[in-house]
């Protein structure tokens, strides 16, 4: 694989430190043992990225990054080991961090950091925002702690805080510490103070405080701009605010800048006109360099994306955004904003339906492939769970049908195309919609460029399941074509879609009471289970979910659980009495296992966090 040469070549060239092994046939990807490897052979590979139709690039970039993680384990987790588990970021956070540096520098995927930001940041912003957050170095008890902290924490935010870390201490800095790092600690085993002496060295700085800060607390800082400016727009006074969640109290130096946006001289692109480099500490920090400018249309905090630190905009640039995010012509920039705006309705300080107005006024000009994809997917949990329940079926097919006009309008045989036509038949909820749904399945219609492959006549009969306008027998029709382990996948996602809590009630006992439901097929039915349009349907599977946790946990190995009790909990009601029943359950199972109580816990923050935005969104 020739991705894999390369990527032993830049790594060698990145870190001027000789690939650590004799070998280079190690196919698919090479992974690492826990302690200093002995042995290159372990290889480690997904039959899902063995692609065998369209996929959005999205899928594509993501195997990339994937091979890339697992070689740069080569030197951070076989070369270099952690000593203790506390310091698995050590492996991971690096790997992922130089993963996207990699993609980013020695492939074709250039805007690889505008994936990390739309996908790894917007995976560690949810995941630090848990009660069960801990911090990026954490504290291992035994092999409970170690299956739980393989998460956002130690992946996305430990990798995102390295970002900001080569900000704070340069890049060439950075690299020749890391360097002296592997140089000195070859096939050995080490602890994160051993890393911070050679960073220490090559840059000058004491890194004590930053350690404490960033990798031995928890949370997540929220940073605002706060502005005045004269009748002429001349600004009189800027601030940026930073703020911290009540449990985690901690407020962290960020290096980043601020840059002014506005209209190219050609009158159609937004470009960045200007922009300061500044440190921003504490609960204030004023930014005297922007007093005396003129505001421009869009002011961007955090622009070039180093900090770690959830932003928001001011009013006249979330206005001017929401107009022109489209035609804003750098990708990161796009990924800033549409993750701002998210992060606020997730935190109950905007309404559902403004992320949805910026998202389907401006997808179509959107042509980073994992952005679409994120946005898409929170476009459909902004109209179901985060919107107003009194107006959840009209919002949800205003929605719906939005996307089914963004789908024409869309380049012919496009990723956006392709992209659309999936996000719309997985929001399908009409009769009207499953019509549509069958005209593209059975060729009727057939959209410009689309070609209905295997894995897309799958999606589309899935919408067409949970409208009740597909049976059973269409299913087994479609499985025969498709006897395969991905069709088995398929048929079961396919089948837990159905919009009958009789449906629901099979689907859980197919993966719950069968304790022989290998992995692949409990994770497909979760991926259907939730999908209800009307999600009265699954009040009745609260209590049986609740009753079953127990068992769950007593007769399934800790990844099965984790698929059951997290692919099967029915957040997509997000009402009171799954609040209630939810808490009650952890009130009452005080001894429980620690991890599968956090699983519960994770799960009752998501309902919380739903029944927030929905009463923001109602009070709109």
């Amino acid at each position: 694989m020739d991705i894999t040469r390369k990527g032993f070549d830049y790594y060698e060239n990145l870190f001027d430190v000789p690939y650590p092994f004799d070998k280079y046939d190690q196919l698919f990807v090479p992974e690492y043992n826990m302690g200093a490897m002995e042995n290159p052979g372990c290889v480690t590979f997904t039959e899902a990225y063995i692609f065998r139709g369209v996929v959005p690039d999205s899928r594509k970039e993501r195997r990339v990054v994937t091979i890339l993680h697992e070689l740069a384990h080569m030197w951070f987790g076989d070369l270099v080991t952690m000593k203790w588990w506390n310091d698995l970021w050590l492996n991971e956070s690096f790997a992922e961090f130089i993963s996207t540096l990699a993609t980013a520098e020695a492939t074709e995927w250039t805007g690889a950091w505008t994936t990390f930001l739309t996908g790894e940041k917007t995976w560690a912003y949810r995941q630090d925002s848990l009660p069960s957050t801990h911090p990026i170095v954490a504290d291992i008890n035994d092999l409970e702690d170690v299956y739980t902290n393989f998460d956002g924490i130690t992946y996305a935010k430990g990798a995102s805080v390295l970002k900001q870390l080569v900000a704070y201490v340069g890049r060439t800095q950075f690299l020749a510490g890391v360097t002296n790092y592997f140089r000195k600690h070859a096939f050995s085993n080490t602890q994160l103070r051993d890393l911070l002496i050679e960073l220490e060295a090559t840059s000058g700085r004491d890194l004590s405080t930053w350690s404490g800060l960033w990798l031995e607390t928890a949370g997540t800082n929220t940073l605002r701009p706060q502005l005045t400016a004269t009748d002429d727009g001349t600004i009189t006074s800027f601030t940026i605010v930073q703020t911290a969640p009540a449990d985690h109290p901690t407020l962290r130096p960020h290096r980043m800048s601020i840059g002014y946006y506005g209209w190219a001289d050609n009158g159609s692109d937004v470009v960045r006109q200007s922009q300061i480099s500044l440190d921003v500490d504490g609960p204030r920090t004023e930014v005297p360099a922007l007093v005396g400018t003129k505001r421009p249309a869009l002011i961007v905090i955090n622009d070039g994306d180093l900090a770690f630190a959830k932003i928001r905009l001011d009013d006249e640039s979330l206005t001017f955004a929401t107009a022109n995010l489209g035609k804003i012509a750098d990708s990161l920039t796009r990924g800033l904003i549409w993750n701002a705006v998210w992060d606020s309705v997730r935190d109950a300080e905007t309404p559902a339906t403004t992320f949805i107005d910026l998202a389907l006024t401006n997808v179509l000009a959107e042509n980073e492939s994992t952005t679409i994809q994120t946005v898409l997917g929170q476009v459909g949990t902004a109209s179901t769970i985060y919107a107003d329940p009194a107006l959840r079926t009209e919002i949800h097919t205003d929605v719906t049908n939005r996307l089914r006009q963004l789908v024409r309008q869309a380049p012919a045989g496009s990723d956006l195309q392709l992209q659309l036509l999936r996000c719309f038949a997985a929001n399908a909820n009409t009769s009207d919609h499953a019509q549509s749904l069958r005209s593209v399945l059975d060729g009727t219609d057939g959209l410009p460029g689309l070609v209905v492959d295997t894995d897309l006549k799958w999606d589309l009969l899935q919408g067409l399941v949970a409208l009740g306008a597909a049976d059973d027998a269409e299913v087994e029709a479609t499985l025969a074509e498709d006897n395969t382990a991905t069709g088995q996948h398929a048929a079961a996602r396919v089948r837990a879609s159905a919009p009958t809590t009789e449906a629901k009630q099979a689907a859980f006992a197919s993966v719950v009471d069968n304790i022989d439901a290998p992995n692949a097929i409990i994770r497909a039915t979760g991926a259907g289970f939730g999908r209800a349009a009307d999600p009265t349907i699954l009040e009745p599977l609260i209590d049986r979910y609740i009753s079953a946790l127990a068992p769950i946990w007593e007769t399934r190995s800790y990844q099965m659980c984790e698929e059951l009790i997290e692919g099967l909990y029915p957040l997509t009601i997000a009402s009171q009495h799954l609040r209630d029943a939810t808490a009650a359950w952890l009130d009452t199972n005080t001894s429980a296992a620690p991890a599968l109580r956090r699983m519960v816990i994770e799960n009752l923050a998501d309902v919380d966090r739903a029944l927030a935005a929905q009463k923001v969104s109602a009070g709109h």
